[in-house]
């Protein structure tokens, strides 16, 4: 398996900011953040292939998760 691409991403400071709070409360990284939040949108828009495993996201588990 190939490792994960690099990409430069260029983001207006109040969706960084909005996104750097919703990273804090799931207990991600900015990036972990980012890459889930796209990872989700793929799947909603039914774009990823049928047989693809989910990223490691490290989502926050909640006791209704569990």
């Amino acid at each position: 398996m190939a490792g994960k691409k690099q990409y430069p991403l260029r983001v207006n400071p109040e969706i960084w900011a909005a996104v750097e709070r919703w990273a804090n409360d799931e207990l991600r990284s900015v990036n972990g953040q980012m890459e889930y939040i796209i990872q989700d949108a793929l799947r909603r828009a039914g774009r990823l292939p049928k047989n693809a495993k989910p990223g490691k996201t490290n989502a926050r588990r909640t006791p209704s998760q569990e």
